[in-house]
């Protein structure tokens, strides 16, 4: 084949595959023509611009507008997008359910006004690229649901269901948005409060709220959403009058007070205007919404906005701890050591006991008991007395701290606090509190005071022991006398001072008690009535062959939970043991000795005994 005949073939093939690839490609398949052809109209719905009602002399228009709906006449407001939707899905899927040919309309010149396409009432026209011809409604076909439609250029006649005249055939006002704002309540980061009782300014940082105006002060995250879903989620009663008219009318020229949204970068804001009860409409309220230039009836418990105080909407939370930086707590208290609590990794410890382990649970207990310990009253709303409250020299102050370790560019090293909490004065059932320079004095239940140990002993880890029952070389129980036993072999004891069969389950189960003792808790400083000046019960044990560390528990009085109180040698401090424990140190470690039977006196002549005599009085 000449080369110059394969370049034509060559050339060809390449028109060819472009004529498929931006022709043919964009045709619609068997399928797709199949169903267009059904299709009363077809339409691009993504490209739809706007949708033209025409009823009689009544003209309503939507708009596309940066991918939300508005009606534009007969008044300009935002529209109700999921009717909108509704309708826009309805005629997607308006199909033919049968045809009358323009040949048959023709020729019978009154057929058309028969089927009132004449110079129909309802008309509708789709905007935007490739949209349709104007739809013509006419009457309703013999066919139950079913009418006469057809397309302005075209004299076909198609009969098809009455779902989309039913989505037409509506007042302006019901293509209107009943829900105030598109703006969601997460969305708002300012709001602005104008009442007769002054002005509350508030505003969201760090996903929390604060007060801004009249105080500073942190705001209730839960109340003052609620407040402003009162404007987000406000639907409205009725469409009353657009706002061009006598605004006096409705209590709306010097409004009873307002509310004033903002989004994220809104500088203007969005302002509810409430006026007077309405007069004609029960349980509303006229109301005017800046940016939708119209007074409408909003239900009539949207006025309790006006009722809200700066309290109401304060945070009764006493604080608000961040875990996430906390390393550090510190503790001061009239009278007492300064306890230093600080976080290693995941577990604390008392750093200002040598770093002995802390009973890490406890730590997790003071933070969530803080976190969910409420207000009781806010006491003052400046805290220039501090003397007053006894805040000058607190009879208890807790630090939060970071901690860094060493330098770095954001941060220097040491401890770096973020908040403080100071208890002042007991009154009745409060005592007074301030947190760190916040400008105001609250009070809080008493009883708080106790949950916060000031006791360094009482921050410990609850575990007493950490061996083995192997590591166990020698052990030593005195409780009304002594036992001693040593270690014989693995598994075996013999006795160092006791006699008997030695029980080895039940050593065994006092050794296993005792290497895994934990307290249940720690009670403090060891005070006179512990009762360890004469024990209940004494445990001494090695663990090592040569006996050379001794360990010893000492068991007191019971408590008043009817638990009994403990300390070991080498730990400051008395800690509670459980009854479980303390009955498990008191088996026995000989096994019991099996009594001899009693001999049974048996009659020599049963037939002719005596009865036996029933005892005398007082025997």
């Amino acid at each position: 084949m000449k080369t110059r005949t394969t370049l034509l073939l060559l050339i060809l093939a390449v028109a060819l595959g472009l004529w498929i690839k931006y022709f043919e490609s964009k045709k619609p398949n068997t399928a797709e023509a199949q169903r267009e052809a059904g299709n009363v109209v077809n339409f691009e719905r993504e490209k739809l611009e706007g949708i033209v009602i025409q009823n009689g002399d009544d003209r309503i228009e939507l708009r596309r507008q940066d991918g939300k709906w508005r009606l534009t006449e007969p008044v300009k407001d935002q529209a109700d997008g999921a009717a909108v939707d509704n309708l826009i899905g309805d005629i997607d899927a308006w199909r033919k359910e049968g045809t009358v040919p323009a040949k048959e309309v023709t020729a019978d010149k009154g057929r058309m006004n028969e089927f009132g396409l004449v110079q129909p009432k309802l008309r509708m026209r789709l905007i935007g690229p490739n949209a349709p011809p104007a739809i013509l409604f006419g009457k309703d076909a013999a066919l139950e649901g079913k009418m006469y439609v057809r397309l302005a250029d075209s004299k076909d006649v198609f009969i098809a269901a009455q779902t989309v005249r039913t989505d037409i055939s509506k007042k302006p006002d019901d293509f209107r948005d009943r829900k105030l704002t598109d703006l969601t309540t997460a969305q708002v980061t300012r709001a602005v409060l104008k009442s007769p009782a002054g002005e509350i300014e508030l505003a969201k940082k760090n996903e929390h709220w604060e007060i801004v105006k009249p105080l500073e002060a942190r705001g209730d995250d839960q109340k003052i959403g609620d407040l402003l879903a009162q404007v987000t989620n406000a639907r409205i009663q009725e469409f009353v009058a657009d706002d061009r008219g006598d605004l006096h009318t409705y209590g709306l020229s010097e409004p009873r007070g307002s509310i004033t949204i903002y989004g994220a970068d809104d500088k203007e804001g969005r302002t509810l205007q409430l006026g007077a009860v309405a007069d004609r409409i029960k349980d509303a309220v006229y109301a005017r919404f800046l940016p939708r230039n119209a007074v409408y009836a909003l239900p009539k418990k949207t006025e309790e906005i006006l009722a809200v105080r700066p309290n109401d909407l304060r945070d009764r939370h006493l604080v608000r701890l961040d875990t996430n930086n906390l390393d550090r707590i510190n503790l001061e208290a009239t009278g007492q050591p300064k306890i230093v609590l600080a976080r290693k990794d995941q577990a604390w410890t008392i750093a200002s006991r040598n770093n002995q382990p802390a009973n890490g649970e406890e730590v997790r207990r003071l933070i969530d008991t803080l976190n969910d310990q409420q207000v009781t009253r806010f006491v003052a709303d400046t805290a220039s007395e501090l003397p007053k409250y006894g805040l000058d020299h607190p009879q208890l102050r807790l630090t939060f701290s970071s901690f860094a370790s060493e330098n770095t560019a954001e941060t220097a090293a040491g401890e770096h606090p973020f908040l403080t909490l100071s208890f002042g004065k007991v009154e009745g059932n409060d005592v007074d509190a301030r947190v760190g320079e916040e400008p105001f004095i609250v009070a809080v239940n008493h009883e708080l005071l106790g949950q916060i140990w000031i006791e360094p002993t009482q921050w410990q880890e609850l575990s007493i022991f950490k061996f083995t029952p192997n590591e166990i070389h020698r052990i030593s129980r005195v409780i009304d006398h002594e036992e001693s036993l040593v270690r014989s072999g693995t598994q075996d004891w013999k006795w160092i001072k006791g006699e008997g069969a030695i029980d080895n389950a039940d050593v065994q189960s006092l050794l296993n008690t005792l290497v895994s003792l934990r307290a249940v808790r720690w009670v403090g400083a060891t005070t006179p009535g512990t009762g360890f000046d004469k024990p209940t019960l004494v445990l001494t044990f090695t663990t090592s062959p040569d006996d050379k560390t001794t360990h010893k528990l000492t068991i007191g009085n019971r408590t008043d939970d009817a638990m009994r109180f403990a300390k070991v040698d080498g730990r400051d401090g008395t800690f509670v043991v459980n009854n479980p424990d303390f009955t498990a140190f008191k088996l026995p470690l000989a096994k019991a000795t099996a009594a001899s039977p009693t001999p049974v006196a048996t009659p020599s002549n049963p037939v002719t005994s005596s009865p036996i005599a029933a005892p005398s009085p007082g025997e």
